[in-house]
């Protein structure tokens, strides 16, 4: 009997990567795209000239826009798609799904019309997969060196161990290495918040405020981070991890982050549909950062990084202001919640 397949939904950046990796894994894999076209070209020059130029697709990659065709004798799909098309999709595969499939998110968001995570969004639409047969695949992975076989790791984590650990075993290579972790929501709510996050670093480097100050940024961004996650039922320990302050990190540092570009064009003094206008490839820290906004109002939280970035995107606030509103707020001690110490306000 032939080896299952693994079907990635989503021919971006990140879907692309992907794909190349468990191809060089002889690994069978589907790369769905959404647009025909698409999926023509790429099947043609063998590469993804749009959302990851100079890498060529091996050929036993089959890619297709026929979601049917994409999802048969598939054991285990990755969702790689924007975080605002994740309910869409989900409804559309439900018809060629089946019980027995492991579903493994790889899009960072919160649906700001209901507040779900990724994670939510398809149980909800795809009652037929249990809770125990979904995963999430996360951490410090920007694709462009993924698919350079740069060196690089990430957590698989599931409520169900064993889910992880087939995650881990499917995606694991030498220079692609996986931990697992059964804290789901936690890993979710790091992936989300770090993309604002990565917003204001970029508003740090676009106003030349140095380095102090975004090392500053990331520290008190990940206790927000971790304040909101343990608000919301997860472990303080993934902040952390891998999905927390690594992928935070990267995030927040790298040329390949979208993120920190849109955030250092604003600090630089553009708009926000001028910089928008101009990407191929979508920024998810923007719409992130109204769900994160409303997280934060629903649980009490106090995310005052994360409320700038909301600020200066959506409520006119300029960068500069919210620079001198942040670093004269009240006067406090570093370490002052108790247990939750390290993730003070």
């Amino acid at each position: 009997m032939s080896e299952k397949r693994t079907t990635i939904l989503g021919a971006g950046s990140w879907g692309t990567a992907l794909a190349v990796l468990l191809a060089e894994k002889r690994r069978r894999v589907v790369l769905w795209a959404r647009r025909i076209e698409q999926a023509r070209l790429m099947r043609e020059t063998r590469s993804n000239p749009t959302y990851l130029p100079g890498i060529q697709l091996p050929e036993t990659v089959h890619i297709t826009a026929d979601l049917r065709e994409a999802l048969q004798e598939a054991d285990m799909l990755v969702v790689a798609t924007p975080s605002h098309a994740v309910r869409q999709l989900a409804e559309r595969m439900r018809p060629y799904v089946t019980a027995g499939m492991i579903l493994v998110s790889v899009t960072k968001g919160i649906e700001a019309s209901t507040l779900k995570t990724v994670s939510q969004i398809l149980i909800e639409n795809l009652p037929q997969i249990p809770e125990t047969q979904l995963c999430v695949l996360h951490g410090p992975s920007h694709a462009e060196e993924v698919a350079r076989q740069k060196p690089t790791t990430v957590v698989a984590a599931s409520p169900e161990l064993e889910t992880a650990r087939r995650v881990q075993e499917r995606f694991m290579t030498p220079m692609f290495r996986v931990y697992t972790n059964t804290d789901l929501l936690g890993v979710e709510i790091a992936g989300a918040v770090k993309n604002v996050l990565a917003i204001a670093a970029g508003i740090c480097d676009g106003l030349q405020l140095g380095d102090n100050a975004k090392a500053a940024l990331i520290t008190r961004g990940l206790a927000e981070m971790a304040r909101l996650g343990v608000a919301m039922g997860a472990s303080p320990l993934t902040f952390a991890g891998l999905a927390g302050i690594g992928d935070l990190v990267v995030t927040c540092m790298s040329r390949h982050s979208r993120n920190r570009y849109v955030g250092e064009q604003l600090g630089q003094g553009r708009t926000l549909e001028e910089i928008l206008s101009e990407m191929s490839m979508v920024a998810e820290g923007v719409r992130t950062a109204i769900s994160v906004r409303a997280l934060a109002q629903r649980y009490g939280v106090e995310m005052p990084i994360a409320t700038a970035v909301y600020e200066i995107l959506f409520a006119g606030k300029s960068p500069q202001q919210a620079l001198e509103e942040l670093m004269s707020r009240a006067a406090k001690e570093e370490y002052w919640t108790g247990p939750l110490a390290a993730y003070s306000s």
